[in-house]
């Protein structure tokens, strides 16, 4: 099959969740000899790249402001796709889905993964929000199927449109990397950190974190890991603690990022919007001991692996932690479930097998 995928930044991935995805689905689907494309934003990808890791990468321009980059971006995509003769299209973000009815006007079958609840985010306004909650209710009108990676999403669409989707999680990787090079630059010991990883933004709750860690009894650091393009004041107000303790290195990918999961004492996830959180489910991969917000999206995906604290309860947190600083050992065991939990149900494997059915279902009904 000639399979495009739109509505990321791109690959290599080197922003955030849907931009490994897009990588480990599209790699998985050309390792099985399918003919795919990922399409790049220009501020994102190099124009010259060509292929990555057997993908076709198609680059193009787009508006690279908050409220144009990625919708902008995937209509010019969509409108590339349409001479090619794809045999389906992938695109992400249901605020993507206000064009999945334009392929179909020519016959190609459209899937948009929707991700979480986007429009519930603090860092849109209110005609954002409204953006979204139309978006949402498009997803399930313009194209083929809609796939939710969670199955508390699932529901959600259920419940509140009616609609039908397909469940299919995101993927993680078990494999340990080799090698402390991240570590080393970072001045860090092996299980001797705590470890933060997501955009940061005032719903992924970098800032509770911050507080509850400051009360934290430990001479161990806290490394939050991450950026964000439109957040500068936020970030700011986070790296102004003055807990030495708390260190900011910015975004961090590939092998670097995965040796720092690999080895951390243990990684917290405080977000709280959103479908499957990718670094969660990573993180589950490489065996980390995790500490998470009390969600239901993070909650099922734990599956019990990990320890929850009360939602965005800031002593709770403390509390989790400091309990985890003083006896990690008492907590070893859900490092193993965790781990085995991942690699039953989160596998790249899985994931790109489902991908690969449902394109091959759609494809085998346009053809009748």
């Amino acid at each position: 099959m000639k399979i495009a995928i739109l509505g990321t930044r791109g690959v290599p991935a080197n922003y955030g969740g849907f931009e490994t995805f897009a990588e480990e689905c599209a790699a998985g689907l050309a390792a099985r000899g399918h003919d795919v494309t990922v399409y790049g934003r220009s501020h994102y990808v190099p124009r010259g790249l060509g292929t990555y890791r057997g993908i076709r990468v198609t680059v193009l321009p787009t508006l690279p402001w908050k409220y144009t980059d990625t919708v902008v971006h995937t209509l010019v995509a969509v409108l590339h796709t349409l001479p090619k003769r794809f045999d389906a299209l992938l695109i992400c973000n249901a605020a993507n889905s206000i064009f999945a009815w334009i392929p179909r006007v020519f016959g190609t079958p459209v899937v948009v993964n929707v991700d979480g609840i986007e429009r519930l985010r603090r860092k849109w306004n209110w005609l954002g929000k409204s953006y979204y909650r139309l978006s949402e209710f498009v997803s399930t009108l313009f194209p083929n199927e809609i796939v939710t990676d969670a199955r508390c999403i699932e529901r959600y669409y259920c419940n509140t449109y009616g609609a039908r989707s397909e469940f299919i999680p995101y993927g993680a990787s078990t494999e340990i990397p080799v090698g402390h090079s991240a570590l080393e630059e970072l001045g860090l010991a092996p299980h001797e950190y705590f470890l933060y990883v997501s955009r940061l933004e005032p719903e992924n709750n970098a800032h509770l974190l911050v507080q509850a860690y400051e009360s934290v009894r430990s001479t161990r650091k806290l490394l939050v890991v991450g950026t964000a393009p439109y957040a500068r004041e936020y970030i700011r107000r986070l790296q102004e603690t003055r807990d030495p303790r708390i260190v900011f290195p910015g975004a961090i990918y590939g092998l670097r990022y995965r040796q720092l999961l690999a080895h951390a004492l243990c990684y917290v996830h405080a977000t709280e919007v959103g479908g499957t959180h990718p670094a969660l489910i990573e993180a589950m991969g490489l065996g980390n001991l995790i500490v998470a917000n009390d969600t239901p999206e993070n909650a099922e995906v734990l599956g019990g692996a990990g320890i929850l604290y009360s939602r965005n309860d800031v002593p709770d947190l403390v509390a989790r932690l400091q309990r985890v600083n003083d006896d990690p050992d008492a907590f070893a065991h859900l490092r193993g479930l965790a781990r085995q939990r991942a690699g039953s149900e989160y596998s790249w494997n899985s994931v790109v097998d489902r991908y690969e059915k449902l394109f091959t279902r759609l494809v085998g009904q346009r053809k009748q």
